[in-house]
C-alpha cells in the first residue's frame, strides 16, 4: 500500500468559513514555529479574597460568640457560632470551611452557624486565624 500524500485544507476560498483549528498543526507538520498565543491581561496585585473571611465594614467590633447546646437535639452535643455579620454567601463559605477543617457535619439555622460536636476551642482558632474576634461563651 501506498502513503497518500495530503493535497492541502478543505475549503476553495482564503475567506469562505471560519479559520481552521487545525490551521496551526498544518504549520508545525511543514517544520514551521507556531503562532505566539495573544498576550495575556495582566495577572490582579492583590490575591483573591477568602469568602470565609470577616468583612471589617460588616462585623466591626462584634463579637463572635462560640457556645454549647445540647438541648433539643436529642442528647448531642453541638457548637453553635452566633455573632458572625456576614451575608449569607459569606457564611455558607465559614460553615463549608469549618466543617472540612474539623471533618464533621454542620448546618445554618436562624443565621446561627451549627456545628455538630463540642470543638469550641478549635472553633475559636479558626475564627481569629480569619480576622473574626471570637471568643468562647458559655461554661
Amino acid at each position: 500500500m501506498s502513503k497518500k500524500t495530503s493535497t492541502g485544507s478543505y475549503s476553495s476560498g482564503d475567506n469562505d468559513g471560519p479559520p481552521s483549528p487545525f490551521a496551526a498543526l498544518a504549520a508545525l507538520r511543514d517544520g514551521a514555529t507556531p503562532p505566539e498565543p495573544p498576550a495575556a491581561a495582566a495577572a490582579p496585585a492583590a490575591p483573591p479574597r477568602n469568602p470565609a473571611a470577616a468583612v471589617p465594614m460588616l462585623q466591626n467590633n462584634t463579637p463572635v460568640r462560640v457556645g454549647r447546646e445540647r438541648k433539643g437535639r436529642g442528647g448531642k452535643t453541638v457548637s453553635v457560632i452566633t455573632g458572625v455579620m456576614s451575608r449569607d454567601a459569606g457564611k455558607q463559605a465559614l460553615l463549608k470551611l469549618l466543617k472540612n477543617k474539623l471533618g464533621t457535619g454542620g448546618a445554618l439555622e436562624e443565621g446561627n452557624i451549627i456545628i455538630q460536636g463540642d470543638h469550641r476551642e478549635r472553633i475559636v482558632e479558626i475564627l481569629n486565624e480569619l480576622g473574626y474576634r471570637a471568643k468562647v461563651a458559655g461554661g
